[in-house]
């Protein structure tokens, strides 16, 4: 019921257009309602009555014309008009819906994104979203309107025999049953099924974003070979969901074709007896065909209704997802920002089970200054430049920005004083231009210009095929690597933040690259507080502070000579990369 709650959040606004779509489908289903009447009196009254030929054709011609105009001239503008109106709320409240999810998506942190395939969220947001329009069409709408048919043709019925409509319905309790039994299971196949299509998806999106390596180590049989097992996997559950489909369907028409035989049977002894009309007889067989197709539908609605509100639960899971970030309602926006960082006692670890990421950490940056973090791979020095933007939460101590805790400060507002260049800059399809603008999406082509010249960026540019405007690809595969890192470069420099965050931003790229790129970070770093994470020793001698982390604490802090004259961890390192360059550049 929750899951129905949260979903009619989506439906209020559109109740009253809901209310004139079933109010028109009523006109339209009554209208064949009179078709059996209409049958009886041609019958009984024209064909089989005592009335004189040209009398008979009169009223026929009467009869038939305004069966015209019903069926023809007013039917078909009342059946346009709810057949629109039906896909237009459904189109409506799915925009809403998926809107409202991928808004949603954004607010999760990164700690929901490693946990979970990101194939498995679209599937939700795309095809599980898609299923729920049948809550609305046909749970809303179309149940209702065939129930309105029901009842309208039972009440005929009665009218005309009660003995045999209760003939004609004496299959119906056999159909609840049969309902109630069989679609107990039907939602737990639904619902596996579209797990399975989520799996599917989530493993193709994988492979096809990394098809360079499945080619570079021929692994296109082997993966292959995994695809085939996910895809028998759907096809397993597509198909287990069918069989129960096709048993149900089985079992639901032939107690349908049982009542028609029943009906023939006891109708046609009455005709023969004399105790009914054959018009009479006729209505009432048309009738019975008005009874038992909108039942037929009911019960494919009970499918559909089964398979959307399983849909429904996983699009309701991913809705309540909670937030692992979450702003204060006392949250202020920043209005100025000086750039001073402070780390009190922070201790942070990714999961509650898991070990500590960085344990006790204590550090002070001041503003303007440039603090570079070194060590081992897998020491937390990414996991503490996460924690300024709020990415993660920790769970003892505080980070403080301006002397203010940054929980108490609005999660906007500290991050538009961030920004970020790593070693793995994402570029989104579409041109040059549009993935600079993301650094300020109202910027002016001149601002664009400048920033990609500070980067180092504006000569390639325009070298391009289209320039500005040159599509890059998804992910910008038509880019070298240097070349998208000037760009994620741009960027920033466009944001124009007051604390800069470097990455391993040179790292991956050729010593050409890296000049160009080096000397874009030195001018972006001017008169910005900034925070550098190298494995490369000697990019970072200039620092203000180097903080080396080790196991999720700080084990040397202070300048590089500072540090070489303690003749500690940090200057072995230092030594043995020296040496290693010095060797490489004499085989050279």
């Amino acid at each position: 019921m929750s899951d129905f709650k949260a979903y009619y959040a989506f439906v209020k606004p559109y109740w009253k257009l809901v209310l004139v779509t079933v109010l028109i489908g009523m006109v339209k289903f009554a209208i064949p309602m009179t078709l059996p009447l209409i049958m009886k009196y041609v019958v009984d009254e024209l064909l089989l009555g005592t009335l004189p030929s040209d009398v008979k054709l009169q009223k026929l011609l009467y009869v038939m014309l305004l069966a015209f105009v019903l069926f023809v001239v007013v039917r078909a503008p009342v059946e346009y008009f709810r057949q629109y109106f039906a896909q237009l709320i459904t189109s409506r409240i799915l925009y809403d819906l998926r809107n409202r999810l991928y808004e949603h998506i954004q607010k999760l942190s990164l700690r929901y994104y490693h946990n979970h395939k990101t194939g498995e969220v679209i599937s939700r947001v795309i095809n599980d979203a898609d299923q729920t329009k049948n809550i609305v069409e046909t749970g809303m709408m179309n149940i209702w309107l065939d129930l309105f048919t029901l009842s309208i043709a039972i009440a005929f019925m009665f009218s005309m025999d009660i003995e045999m409509t209760f003939v004609a319905i004496a299959v119906l309790p056999f159909y609840a049953f049969s309902v109630k039994k069989l679609y107990k299971r039907l939602k737990a196949f639904a619902k596996a099924r579209s797990q399975a299509l989520a799996e599917m998806q989530g493993h193709l999106l994988e492979r096809v974003n990394g098809m360079s390596v499945i080619k570079s180590f021929t692994l296109e049989q082997v993966e292959k070979e995994r695809f085939d097992a996910k895809n028998r996997s759907f096809l397993q559950k597509a198909l287990a969901l069918t069989k129960w489909n096709a048993l149900t369907n089985g079992i639901i028409n032939t107690l349908t074709d049982i009542a028609p035989l029943l009906v023939l049977s006891y109708g046609g002894y009455q005709v023969i007896q004399g105790d009914l009309t054959v018009g009479a007889f006729v209505a009432f067989f048309a009738y019975l065909d008005r009874v038992y197709t909108p039942l037929r539908r009911l019960v494919n609605s009970s499918t559909e209704l089964t398979q959307a509100s399983a849909s429904l639960e996983r699009v309701v899971e991913l809705m309540n997802e909670p937030y692992d970030i979450v702003e204060s309602t006392q949250a202020k926006a920043l209005q100025h920002v000086n750039g001073k960082i402070e780390f009190e006692d922070v201790c942070f670890r990714y999961e509650r089970s898991a070990d500590w990421v960085l344990n006790h950490i204590n550090l002070t940056i001041r503003p303007g200054e440039t603090i570079a973090l070194v060590g081992m791979s897998g020491g937390g020095k990414s996991s503490l430049i996460s924690l300024i933007p709020r990415f993660y939460d920790i769970q003892q101590g505080k980070i403080l920005l301006n002397d203010i805790d940054i929980k108490d400060i609005s999660i906007n507002s500290l991050r538009r004083q961030i920004g970020m260049v790593l070693q793995d800059n994402i570029l989104f399809s579409g041109s040059v231009r549009a993935n600079i603008l993301f650094g300020k999406p109202d910027a002016s082509e001149e601002e664009i210009v400048r920033a990609a010249r500070a980067a180092n960026a504006h000569d390639f540019i325009v070298s391009l095929p289209n320039g500005y405007d040159t599509e890059i690809g998804e992910r910008g595969v038509k880019l070298s690597g240097g070349q998208k890192q000037r760009i994620a470069i741009a960027r920033v420099f466009l944001k124009d933040p007051r604390i800069l965050v470097l990455d391993e931003a040179t790292s991956a790229l050729d010593l050409e690259s890296e000049h160009l790129i080096q000397e874009s970070l030195h001018k972006l770093a001017k008169d910005r507080t900034t925070l550098i994470v190298a494995h490369r020793l000697s990019t970072i001698t200039h620092a203000d502070q180097i903080v080396l982390i080790e196991h999720g604490e700080i084990k040397e802090q202070g300048t590089h000579e500072q540090l070489m004259r303690m003749g500690g961890a940090y200057a072995r390192l230092f030594n043995v990369q020296h040496f290693d360059q010095i060797a490489v550049s004499v085989k050279q």
